[in-house]
């Protein structure tokens, strides 16, 4: 089932997008939250007629780096033998068609296209044997990068962290299980050009160690999102382009960038 967030009349809500061909699509209101027990209320409405939002609101965004090796080596870096993570503030998120604002501090902003795994219920110290059990499913997520401050500041807070710096979209696939979503194609555009293409298989650390690694440390929490890291390819970004994710059984993330204001 595929769950979009959505603005309609001034009302937010959840709904299952129903069809195949992207002028047919409809979303059918959910009751409730999908994160417990619901029903679809069969009330449609065209996804044409709606503003498609970020599928979840994270409470946080935990990121793993360099964990694919091609990419850690097209900027110079060692592959990590362990998962290394990082944050992105909740105030990066944005959803598909919103603008990626390209911030005054940097003059290198770059793409990065990476599968989101979304989780779907409390957890700690998840054990690898449960981890499908507390997935709710996968979304397209781009990482967008100040390259020059990151490599400046060592840290990533701010090359990472800005506003609209964590696009997320279109919607939650939740019926692919961990293999399936661990061999899927990723790939990026830029203004219909392609720059990235892999495979999720080509993750150095899996899904499973990275939600054991993070869960570890800290709860997960319902719509908590954890982004698995970027194949080969990342690249600028200026104002004026549209930026395109699309992963193989999840659909299409897209973006322009603009000046901040």
């Amino acid at each position: 089932m595929r769950i979009a967030r959505f603005s309609i009349d001034g009302n937010v809500a959840f709904g299952a997008v129903e069809g195949d061909q992207p002028d047919q699509l409809v979303l059918d209101i959910i009751k409730g939250i999908p994160f417990a027990d619901f029903e679809l209320s069969g009330t449609k409405v065209p996804l044409s007629k709606v503003r498609l939002l970020p599928p979840v609101l994270p409470n946080k965004v935990v990121a793993f780096g360099r964990n694919y090796a091609e990419h850690a080596r097209e900027l110079g870096n060692e592959v990590p033998d362990a998962p290394f993570a990082f944050f992105k503030p909740s105030t990066s998120v944005i959803g598909p068609g919103d603008a990626i604002q390209y911030p005054s501090f940097t003059e290198e902003l770059h793409h990065e296209a990476e599968l989101a795994v979304v989780i779907g219920r409390m957890c700690r110290e998840v054990p690898r044997e449960r981890v499908q059990d507390v997935i709710f499913g996968y979304t397209c997520a781009n990482d967008v990068t100040a390259r020059d401050v990151q490599r400046r500041e060592k840290q990533w807070a701010r090359a990472k962290g800005f506003d609209s710096s964590c696009p997320l979209g279109p919607w939650v696939e939740t019926d692919l299980d961990i293999p399936t979503a661990s061999d899927l194609t990723i790939q990026l555009t830029v203004n219909g050009g392609q720059r990235q293409l892999g495979r999720t298989s080509e993750m150095i650390h899996s899904i499973e160690d990275l939600i054991v690694n993070i869960s570890e440390a800290m709860t997960l929490l319902p719509g908590d999102v954890i982004l698995t890291g970027t194949p080969a390819g990342v690249g600028p970004l200026n104002v004026g382009d549209e930026v395109a994710v699309t992963i193989e059984g999840i659909g299409t993330l897209t973006n322009k960038v603009v000046k901040r204001g």
